[in-house]
């Protein structure tokens, strides 16, 4: 097999650094890296790779706008950058991939994809985990190299952003930050909170239903449930659930005084985003008492709360409202307004930073190597 990543991209594109493609020696690939335009191009090249056992850098420029572009059934007008390397030397992709999954943490993985220095070879990589005192995995070829590399890794993890960078030497490195899946806590096992885990899962989001009725938190009735909390009572629920930074929760319980607790308790936790199922004013009535009862609300506070939860799309009936609610999550982590992309005054995708887009110029389709 060969794994070819999407390392850099340059105007519009439809899948963004990061995006993967596994192709088998014999099979259909797996995954995707584009619209469709560009997924046969890239197993071409990736079984060349297979039998030279040799990793590549190839790119493609689709940004002229003619007929020769447009004639291939192209859908884009962007450049893009594709590392493609033997599945063998991949392996420690698949391993921090899997370790990201099992700590719940993102991690960032510095992978050589071009060098001037013969002696650091493309797919030389290392493995950064967050925390100062965590010691990296792997080596790129050489001490300073390496040192300049995991402060990059420990910037962007900060920054939860990718991107390539052009190290000490002519080293060029996708950084990459792998994130765990987004956390969702559905707080309440009512039968409307069933649609909102199937939406999450279908997004690989890792659904965890908190209920103080045991009886409710079954894999019978949530299929698509990546876990569950039974709570003594709603307002133990920060005590006893992993919630971080990275956790969002939606309270829908369809009880005034559950939905209190369970409000009660997130707000004094770190979680992101805090949605309420409901009417605006009953939200705020639930403030209201929170703030009588000597509950302290900040304005920080009520930017993470989001009554009534979800985006304004007119939805009706559980399975709309749960696409409501899981569009405006994703709106929110994305930091985004949710509203019409014709609307929107500038590109569909946030662009890179120059010196860390695609390197590549001239019309029509152009591969950069091999």
């Amino acid at each position: 097999m060969a794994l070819a990543t999407i390392v850099a991209v340059r105007g519009s594109t439809y899948r963004r650094p990061g995006a993967r493609l596994l192709v088998p020696q014999e099979g259909a690939p797996i995954g995707n890296i584009s619209g469709g335009c560009l997924e046969g191009d890239v197993a071409d090249m990736a079984r060349v790779v297979m039998d030279e056992g040799t990793a590549r850098l190839a790119g493609w420029d689709l940004t002229a706008d003619d007929d020769a572009v447009w004639g291939l059934g192209l859908g884009c007008n962007g450049a893009i950058e594709v590392f493609i390397e033997p599945a063998e030397q991949a392996a420690l992709v698949a391993g921090a991939l899997r370790t990201a999954l099992e700590d719940d943490r993102p991690i960032c993985v510095i992978t050589v994809i071009e060098s001037e220095d013969a002696s650091v070879e493309p797919g030389a990589r290392i493995v950064v985990r967050p925390g100062a005192q965590a010691e990296p995995d792997g080596s790129l070829g050489s001490a300073s190299l390496d040192e300049e590399a995991v402060a990059a890794a420990r910037d962007l993890l900060a920054a939860e952003r990718s991107e390539v960078r052009t190290l000490i030497g002519g080293v060029r490195a996708f950084i990459e930050v792998l994130e765990p899946p987004l956390r969702l806590l559905v707080c309440g096992a009512g039968h409307d909170a069933i649609p909102l885990t199937r939406a999450a899962a279908g997004l690989g989001w890792n659904a965890i239903v908190v209920d103080d009725r045991a009886g409710f938190l079954t894999a019978e009735r949530y299929p698509h449930a990546g876990g569950f909390v039974h709570v003594d009572a709603p307002e133990l629920t920060a005590k006893t659930t992993p919630i971080d930074a990275h956790t969002f929760a939606v309270v829908m319980t369809h009880n005034f005084l559950r939905d209190k607790e369970y409000l009660r308790s997130l707000l004094g936790s770190p979680a992101a985003y805090i949605g309420m199922l409901g009417p605006a004013a009953r939200t705020e009535r639930l403030l209201m008492e929170l703030r009588d009862e000597g509950v302290t609300i900040t304005d920080e506070d009520r930017g993470r709360i989001h009554g009534p939860s979800g985006l304004d799309l007119g939805a009706e009936g559980p399975e709309e409202i749960a696409q409501s609610i899981v569009a405006e999550i994703v709106a929110v982590k994305r930091a985004r307004g949710g509203g019409f992309l014709k609307e929107r005054p500038g590109p569909i995708h946030d662009r890179p930073a120059p010196g860390t887009e695609a390197r590549m110029t001239g019309d029509g389709l152009r591969r950069l190597s091999g």
